[in-house]
């Protein structure tokens, strides 16, 4: 019984370290100074998803044990939604409420980015980030963050997975 609670506790400080890396990465000040990344709420919560995306992609090509940390790195990041929810203010009854469409948006977004990424799609890519992220229908918004997002996912794709879990190669921020 010793064994199995002191195991999961050490995979979920893993799972939480390889969650902070993505949030840490998003919240490079460069995405809202040579982006134009708005500094809202909702623009960080398009940016921790794409970064969260990028590692999910990544670590479900490694096989069953991949799969079953991305699924466990959603689950954390699904968990901070909620946590940042609560934190807000928002009661117990409308929380549930409130999860269910950032859910849908979330599943929207990683939809739409996985699908771009794995069929090369930079153009549905950059139209869906410039929707997303910068509110506008005008998908040129979206270049200089849909090659960095390329590059990134390119990068890591490169990375063992040990090496991903420890420090991923996220892309240089450049406009």
């Amino acid at each position: 019984m010793f064994k199995t609670l002191f195991k999961r506790q050490t995979q979920d400080r893993h799972v939480q370290a390889l969650y902070a890396l993505a949030v840490n990465q998003a919240r490079q000040p460069d995405f809202y100074t040579r982006l134009g990344v708005a500094d809202r709420i909702d623009a960080r919560f398009e940016l921790y998803t794409l970064h969260v995306l990028l590692l999910f992609v990544r670590l479900k090509q490694d096989g069953e044990r991949g799969a079953d940390l991305s699924q466990k790195l959603f689950d954390a990041y699904v968990s901070a939604l909620d946590n940042v929810l609560r934190e807000l203010g928002v009661g117990d009854v409308s929380v549930g409420k409130k999860m269910r469409k950032l859910g849908e948006a979330l599943y929207g977004r990683m939809s739409a980015y996985e699908k771009a990424l794995r069929a090369g799609d930079h153009d549905g890519l950059q139209a869906s980030i410039a929707r997303n992220v910068f509110e506008s229908e005008d998908a040129a918004a979206g270049a200089a963050l849909a090659r960095y997002t390329i590059d990134s996912h390119e990068r890591l794709a490169r990375q063992s997975s040990a090496a991903v879990e420890k420090a991923p190669d996220w892309a240089m921020i450049v406009a």
